[in-house]
């Protein structure tokens, strides 16, 4: 049998049509798969809450296209999961990450058939400071890159806020913001309209001059200005009894025999208003006053002698207190007795209260004045020392140990601080005499800043120095006393360069040096001087009381002495508290009385008390009155003030025959002790202050400091010189 034999190129067409050499049966020889082009991404730092995209290249590894699946997990994401890439060609995948606030990893899985590879996913999510510009007209970002908080200007005419609230409609310039004056006028002459740059417009009432008459009063009529009218018919006008009373009736002070149930004593918290039976006043029982709270200090309060025990402005209640297992802070409590805040002092020693303001409160320290914030928990603000070694006016510093205190510093309406500093040739507890008395050296006037305490004005050093006096009148300036050479001194602030760092308006007291920095606090002496008078000084409505012993007026004069003359007694006045009602026309003067006139000393149990009203037209005395709670013991004033309607409150204590001590709440008006109140059980009282319609006061009580709280029946008086240091906050300000 013959084979027939095939062609050989059928031969090589069978073998070739068998092989399967892809993975597509339509393109034969192609190799369809793929590889990512990195095997990280990395999206670096991210900030929080904002996501940020990134691509990955995936090429195909031949020339068959090739469909791959990507998936992840959060918090990154595959925007497109599944994505094509073309034979012999590229592909992206999307990929999304979600920053937190942490670095994270993660993993992409990329699939297609059999084939799978994985790429490392990272990224650092950064959560931004919180960015808060300096000041006004000031723009702060975070940088993500720095992690640091980059501040800038902005631009010129941007909208702001001016940091004097006697400034409107600010705009920045040049990055300050700069506002047009604002207008605090009213148009009503029976008002006082000023501004404030630390609480905008601020408006009292005219007080009208209070007329010798007591049956006429001083009205404002916004047309005619202050003028005289009849006082309301049955106002008492001088004394008061069942028997006789004297009473105003249409604008007269008569004479009338009162009838039954005739007013002939004022209720008082602790007890009713006495009225007349059959000639005779009758009151029914007194009880003791019940305090409207009672907090526990946790220490002893700590004061300088003569200086404030309390503070109180905008409603909060400051002591500085020392003890228990806080050691020395400043405490604040509420007007109700709720702790606010304690703030330790740095270095755990004593500091004794000096004044308050909505800037700060301002303490003593050892040869340094501290400021502590009002609110909050009470930061220390700012700390500068006496000896003013940064910033003397003429390139010297004194010798001697740098000090100041009570009566000595003073707040004008900005909060800024006015401190009479004396240089003595060492400190009063130094050396091995420890009573010795340091000698002073120097004394300068010196201005500082509410906001950060650097000096804003310096007065000239003076020779001699020891205890004095300031006092701050808010439309002209402050008014020194020096006792040991009788000068009284007037200083306007009113004045500064406007690039001396101080935003003071021209005035005649102050003047820039030519260096443009620190003013220099002229010291303008009256034609008027009270030598040999007491530290102490009061002001109201133009006149002062200087010394305890004269009136003077604001723009010198022959000062009025007053009659301090007890005739067949001894009367030693006290240098405070001093009081000088609204008008100026009556002062209240304190002074220890004794029956002995020899020269003999007089015994303690010997010794009173007395309240002793002057007028200023010629100092004479117009009233006198005992102000110790019992006319039999002993005792002590801690506290007088003035009240609304011109009575005056008295804080005094009785030594009983067993040595403890009780206190009493006294009212006295017209020379008459018009009602007292006890203050429950046995005390030592510290100190006080009258505030509104209550009196604050830190006692012990059974071996514990308190700080109390009691209704007074009568409201503080807020103009002219209330008590000893001029208002609750201690700012010695005579209040228009």
């Amino acid at each position: 049998m013959v084979r027939a034999r095939a062609p050989w190129w059928l031969l090589v067409l069978l073998v070739f049509s068998g092989c399967r050499c892809g993975d597509d049966p339509g393109l034969g020889g192609a190799n369809a798969s793929f590889r990512p082009q990195g095997t990280v991404v990395d999206f670096g730092r991210v900030l929080e809450g904002t996501q940020v995209r990134r691509s990955l290249t995936l090429v195909a590894t031949g020339r068959a296209g090739v469909q791959v699946a990507a998936v992840t997990q959060s918090p990154f994401f595959v925007v497109v999961s599944q994505i094509v890439v073309p034979g012999s060609g590229t592909g992206t995948v999307d990929i999304l990450f979600s920053a937190g606030s942490t670095p994270v990893e993660g993993e992409l899985v990329l699939t297609a058939g059999r084939t799978t590879a994985t790429v490392k996913l990272t990224g650092v999510g950064v959560r931004p400071l919180p960015c808060l510009p300096q000041g006004e007209c000031r723009e702060s970002r975070f940088d993500l890159d720095s992690g640091q908080c980059l501040e800038s200007p902005q631009a010129d005419g941007a909208s702001c806020i001016p940091g004097s609230r006697c400034q409107e409609n600010g705009r920045c310039q040049a990055g300050v913001c700069v506002g047009q004056p604002r207008s605090c006028n009213d148009d009503n002459p029976c008002t006082l309209d000023t501004c404030s740059p630390t609480q905008g417009c601020v408006t009292a009432s005219v007080a009208c001059p209070v007329p010798r008459d007591p049956c006429k009063v001083g009205v404002c009529d916004r047309n005619a200005g202050c003028k005289e009218v009849d006082a309301k018919d049955f106002i008492p006008c001088g004394s008061v009894s069942c028997k006789e009373a004297q009473v105003c009736l249409r604008g007269a002070c008569r004479s009338v025999t009162p009838p039954d149930g005739f007013v002939c004593a004022p209720a008082t918290p602790c007890q009713g208003e006495g009225t007349c039976s059959a000639g005779e006043c009758m009151r029914p029982d007194a009880g003791d006053l019940e305090p409207l709270f009672t907090a526990e200090l946790g220490g002893e309060p700590v004061a300088e002698d003569g200086g404030p025990v309390l503070l109180v402005d905008d409603g909060t209640v400051y002591a500085s207190v020392c003890g228990g297992d806080a050691g020395c802070r400043l405490a604040a409590y509420t007007e109700t007795g709720l702790l606010r805040f304690e703030s330790p002092y740095e270095d755990g020693g004593a500091r004794t209260l000096l004044a308050a303001s909505d800037a700060g409160v301002v303490v003593l320290a050892p040869e340094a004045l501290e400021a502590y914030a009002p609110r909050g928990a009470g930061e220390l603000r700012w700390r500068t020392s006496l000896a003013l070694a940064d910033a003397p006016l003429d390139g010297g510093i004194p010798e001697g140990m740098p000090g100041t205190g009570a009566g000595r510093v003073a707040l004008t309406v900005e909060g800024d601080v006015l401190t009479y500093v004396t240089w003595s040739a060492e400190a009063p507890d130094a050396g091995e005499d420890a009573g010795a008395v340091a000698e002073p050296l120097r004394s300068r006037l010196v201005l500082l800043s509410a906001d950060a305490g650097v000096p804003l004005a310096l007065g000239p050093e003076e020779d001699g120095g020891g205890p004095a006096r300031l006092a701050v009148d808010d439309a002209r300036g402050a008014y020194l006393y020096t006792p040991w050479d009788g000068r009284i001194a007037f200083t306007s602030w009113a004045s500064a360069d406007a690039d001396a760092g101080s935003a003071l308006p021209p005035g005649p007291g102050v003047t820039a040096l030519a260096d443009g920095g620190l003013a220099s606090l002229g010291l303008a002496p009256l034609d008027a001087g009270v030598p040999g008078g007491a530290p102490s000084l009061a002001l109201a409505s133009g006149r002062l009381l200087v010394g305890a012993r004269a009136f003077v007026d604001t723009d010198g004069g022959v000062p009025v002495t007053l009659d301090w003359d007890g005739g067949t007694r001894t009367l030693s006045p006290f240098a405070e508290p001093v009081l000088v009602t609204p008008a100026g026309a009556v002062g209240h003067g304190f002074a220890l009385a004794c029956d002995r006139t020899d020269g003999t000393a007089c015994p303690p149990g010997e010794q009173r008390t007395v309240m002793r009203s002057f007028s200023f037209d010629d100092g004479h005395a117009l009233y006198e009155v005992d102000v110790l709670p019992s006319p039999l013991l002993p005792g002590t004033l801690h506290e007088a003030a003035l009240m609304e309607l011109g009575t005056v409150s008295v804080l005094a204590d009785a030594e009983l025959p067993d040595g403890q001590r009780q206190a009493w709440l006294e009212w006295i008006r017209a020379g008459d002790k018009v009602g007292m109140c006890a203050l429950p059980g046995r005390v030592r009282v510290a100190g006080a202050t009258f505030a509104g319609e209550v009196m604050h006061v830190v006692l012990q009580r059974d071996g514990a400091w308190l700080l109390e709280s009691y209704a007074v029946g009568q409201r503080a008086e807020t103009r002219g010189w209330p008590q000893r240091h001029a208002s609750p906050s201690g700012t010695r300000r005579a209040a228009p």
